[in-house]
């Protein structure tokens, strides 16, 4: 056994026992090695996205329920949905200006935005009478309960990276089932609704705020700390300060839940960390590296 060195193969017969273990076994241990140190306000940043997409829902509920009330007169909030739009539009073509440059093709590109946003708008106008009949059978207690679940999908697999300078935002599967499931919720909710121009102005600012604004939050993650960090206020205060006047009780429920995704998840990550104990050794599956 001594004049001969031990292989870690299994083709060759070798003068050890089967449960022979090397001295150098644990030479190569390795523990954490993908260990990657987090800095708190840095999850912080990270966090925004998650916080705008929250606001959104609350904003999008609070309009629903003054709709409901008919507190709220439905044409306004379509001039408010266009208003958001074309501010959106000009948003994103000034972030593609200073990021990417002028780019051949432009006229075209916008010639073609807005004959597809005109087309919406028309389609939505048409079924509105449609979707306002759509859940008649069904009883409100169960309206509100998917809903609730149709909210909660489309938080938890909404797509809250940053898309590249160059403005190419890459979809996937989950990004795009959560847009299904938010505008899904938002057709329930508006079938819930008295009249056809209610239904139509619902969904149609549905569609602002599942459908457009995640694009161009994923453009705004790409900008610097103060532009995201002033985004994500405005929203957060905007959200709240509709909230409010509705119930006392879900507006302290929304600033917890706010707190709890913005300043107390990265705090409990940050925290956690420090029981990371990933341990690597020679008996793990060798891991393929591709240049």
């Amino acid at each position: 056994m001594v004049g001969q060195n031990w292989e870690r193969v299994l083709w060759k017969q070798q003068p050890y026992p089967d449960n022979y273990v090397p001295p150098s076994f644990l030479s190569s241990l390795s523990k954490n090695p993908n260990l990657r140190e987090y800095a708190y306000w840095a999850l912080i940043l990270d966090s925004c996205a998650v916080t705008q997409h929250l606001s959104t829902i609350f904003i999008f509920l609070a309009v629903f329920v003054r709709l409901l009330d008919c507190t709220f007169d439905p044409r306004l909030l379509v001039f408010i949905s266009a208003g958001m739009f074309v501010t959106g539009y000009a948003l994103w073509e000034v972030l593609d200006y200073t990021q990417v440059g002028w780019i051949d093709g432009s006229a075209d590109r916008r010639a073609k935005t807005a004959k597809a946003s005109i087309l919406v708008f028309l389609a939505l106008m048409a079924l509105a009478p449609i979707l306002r009949t759509l859940t008649a059978a069904t009883s409100s207690d169960s309206i509100w309960a998917l809903s609730a679940c149709l909210f909660l999908l489309n938080a938890a697999l909404a797509d809250y990276s940053s898309t590249s300078l160059s403005g190419r935002v890459r979809e996937r599967l989950t990004s795009v089932l959560s847009m299904n499931a938010a505008i899904s919720a938002a057709v329930v909710l508006a079938s819930r609704l008295r009249d056809d121009l209610s239904v139509f102005a619902l969904v149609l600012f549905s569609v602002q705020l599942f459908a457009l604004f995640p694009i161009l939050r994923h453009r705004l993650q790409a900008t610097p700390s103060a532009v995201q960090f002033g985004s994500t206020l405005i929203l957060a205060a905007l959200s709240l300060a509709i909230v409010a006047p509705l119930s006392g009780a879900v507006a302290c429920m929304f600033m917890a839940v706010l707190g709890s995704a913005t300043f107390l998840a990265p705090a409990i990550l940050l925290w956690a960390q420090k029981y990371k104990n990933e341990i690597r050794g020679p008996w793990d599956a060798a891991t393929p590296k591709v240049s």
